[in-house]
């Protein structure tokens, strides 16, 4: 199997476990979105530390502890990511997840934004018009739900800045290594929390033994597994690739609260995803023409290939 197709697999694999997420938290519905976000913390970290050993990835993650501004850097990474984390539990919680799902749609066009705001980037003709659709898209669901998205934009918002700061600590930041420092800068504040929680009577680790300690500890996995998936496929994918991979979180997301959870979802806010469809449609026919546009400069960039000097001999020589 080549590089491209495991790169592939790896990326639905990574965007289908996200997007079944919803499943998984109900699972848990008699804890709080509080516990467990701070169960998450706190056992990502033996399972980072467990695949680091198994890895052999100990060193990086050692040079890179001692980069005091990357794990600075890490750390506002860790706690935008634990706010993502904690709104989506709390959707799925409190039977929202058409509206998280409405917030990952919006992710790319928030990243786009984030990119003209702080990285001072031009936006293309086509960017522009997607980020201008995004927006009416939001005002239509705005009108409909009666308020506007909160959760939706709390979550788009999130992850996008989780993206942003990860690209400015640089690409060449171990993945392992870097979930590994985000989830040391965590853990002790989760353990902490949850010796209170559980102190004040609120803990519900101990409920029907062992199932619900055994999911809970499994949020530590729903956390490494799928960010280890990613990394692995965009280290293997073309970025385009990656754009058009990641609406299967959001659309399975929508089919869950839809088919399985029977959420509301009248007509109004329909035409609200259409609109951010066709947003995200014209975000993709962008990001596809760049890339045929930055392959065909680097065709024309490379070096022609020089006949080789062939000397011409008569036969008698």
């Amino acid at each position: 199997m080549n590089d491209a197709r495991r790169g592939g697999l790896y990326g639905v694999a990574a965007y289908v476990l996200w997007g079944l997420f919803p499943l998984y938290f109900r699972l848990l519905e008699s804890s709080s979105t509080l516990e467990i976000l701070l169960q998450r913390l706190l056992w990502t970290l033996p399972v980072c530390l467990l695949v680091v050993a198994a890895t052999g990835a100990a060193g990086r993650l050692r040079a890179l502890l001692r980069r005091g501004r990357r794990v600075s850097a890490l750390a506002g990474a860790a706690a935008v990511l634990a706010v993502n984390s904690g709104c989506y539990v709390y959707a799925v919680n409190t039977d929202r997840v058409i509206e998280a799902s409405l917030g990952y749609f919006i992710n790319p066009l928030v990243t786009v934004a984030l990119a003209v705001l702080v990285r001072r980037e031009r936006l293309r003709p086509l960017q522009w018009a997607a980020v201008s659709t995004g927006a009416l898209s939001v005002l239509v669901v705005t009108v409909d739900y009666g308020r506007p998205p909160w959760i939706a934009l709390i979550l788009a918002v999130s992850f996008g800045l989780y993206g942003l700061i990860k690209k400015q600590v640089g690409g060449d930041v171990d993945a392992l290594a870097g979930l590994t420092t985000e989830a040391l800068t965590l853990a002790p504040l989760a353990a902490a929390g949850l010796a209170f929680y559980t102190a004040t009577g609120h803990g519900t680790f101990t409920q029907d033994a062992p199932w619900h300690a055994v999911l809970l500890a499994a949020g530590g996995v729903t956390v490494v597994a799928p960010l280890l998936l990613f990394a692995a496929a965009a280290r293997r994918l073309p970025l385009a690739t990656i754009g058009l991979l990641q609406y299967l979180t959001p659309v399975l997301q929508l089919l869950i609260g839809v088919v399985l959870f029977h959420e509301e979802m009248p007509a109004s806010r329909w035409s609200g995803f259409v609109l951010i469809w066709i947003a995200l449609a014209l975000l993709s026919t962008d990001a596809l023409r760049e890339q045929d546009r930055q392959s065909a400069r680097r065709a024309k960039s490379a070096p022609a290939a020089q006949p080789v000097p062939v000397e011409l001999r008569t036969p008698e020589e």
